[in-house]
């Protein structure tokens, strides 16, 4: 049985982590599934935080949504429509993305999330992560 009084003993499925990453995804076009968020590990999982941060440039104006499918329908969203608006400055501003409502309550078991753009901004890029709690491994 693991030792549970130190950090370094936990394991993916109990202590929140960063479960998917996407890098220099482009915020330069509108469109579904501009980029995969594919899951790290395990096969079920609870989304706890969606973070936006390394811009390559001001992309404050640009609207981003995560979804569990790459059709755009926003049914399937795990965020809220957000504008990026803290992300103001090129490398030293970060935004933590509104979670949707069902993301108080829902499971997900999507190998991967996805990135819609719905305003663009010409040129920008930016890296995105999810943290979460492994459900299922």
């Amino acid at each position: 049985m693991a030792n549970f009084s130190h950090v370094g003993a936990n394991t993916p499925d109990q202590f929140r982590y960063r479960i998917a990453k996407a890098v220099n995804v482009s915020v330069g076009a509108t469109g579904n599934a501009v980029a995969a968020l594919t899951l790290d590990q395990g096969t079920s999982y609870i989304v706890r935080q969606i973070t936006v941060t390394n811009a390559n440039q001001s992309i404050a104006t640009a609207n981003v949504t995560i979804l569990t499918t790459n059709d755009g329908n926003t049914s399937n969203a795990v965020s809220n429509n957000v504008v990026l608006s803290s992300v103001s400055a090129a490398t030293s501003k970060y935004q933590d993305v509104g979670l949707a409502t069902a993301a108080a309550s829902t499971v997900y078991t999507a190998g991967s999330l996805y990135v819609k753009v719905n305003t663009a901004v010409s040129g920008g890029t930016c890296d995105i992560s999810v943290y979460g709690d492994i459900v299922t491994l």
